[in-house]
């Protein structure tokens, strides 16, 4: 049983290593997205630049463990895989803010495949090697499509709600964190009913971790998408 949990072991580590020598560095990214903004007319959002309630709702939503990971969720990924092994798919998240980054910047938004994922994780760790917490939230924000031809925060909040993005609401921020996972479907001009459960979901994630209170949630909730 040792043995075999050792030959296990080793040949994780060997994988990893391959992986590791065959994967992008993750030093370019903050280029890359200055690339996308450019190629999209926008602006790429600074660290110091990005709403306080834009990132409580984005990590509540997304990542609830991105100011203590490394780039990946352990926990996250045991479920995930659990899930993908024992129903013979790759059809299950557990992606980290930092992952989602790589996937977008690196391997064109796809990841549908085992080998797909494993290879986020790895040039997630890198990422998070190079870049701070608040970089790689401003690197995400700034290159993330949100529908309606918006790519990053700036230019979807300019979409939606004509305003900067810095001086949108707490709904409105959450509205925004709630995109990524289905822009299309929560665009809150085509599909306004759906947008505001949507932000009801990312206001009550907000709640649950502490960010906001009940009663602001309430009020956030009660304001017109």
């Amino acid at each position: 049983m040792l043995a075999a949990l050792v030959a296990v072991g080793l040949g994780v580590l060997a994988i990893t290593g391959a992986t590791w020598a065959v994967t992008p560095g993750g030093a370019h990214v903050l280029q890359r997205v200055a690339a996308i903004d450019r190629a999209h007319h926008g602006t790429p959002l600074q660290a110091s630049g990005v709403p306080r309630q834009l990132a409580q709702a984005l990590v509540a939503t997304e990542d609830a463990q991105f100011y203590r990971d490394n780039g990946i969720d352990l926990q996250a990924l045991a479920r995930a895989a659990f899930f993908d092994v024992t129903h013979g798919c790759a059809c299950q998240g557990g992606s980290t803010i930092t992952e989602q980054l790589a996937e977008d910047l690196y391997f064109n938004g796809n990841d549908a495949t085992l080998l797909g994922r494993w290879q986020d994780m790895i040039v997630a760790l890198k990422i998070n090697g190079h870049l701070s917490k608040g970089q790689i939230l401003a690197a995400y924000l700034s290159e993330v499509y949100l529908g309606h031809g918006a790519y990053g925060a700036i230019a979807a909040s300019q979409v939606y709600f004509h305003r900067p993005v810095g001086q949108d609401t707490l709904g409105q921020a959450a509205l925004l964190a709630g995109l990524p996972q289905a822009p299309s479907a929560y665009d809150p001009i085509r599909h306004p009913n759906a947008a505001r459960l949507r932000r009801r979901e990312v206001l009550a994630q907000m709640v649950a971790d502490g960010y906001i209170t009940r009663g602001q949630a309430a009020r956030a909730n009660a304001a017109p998408v």
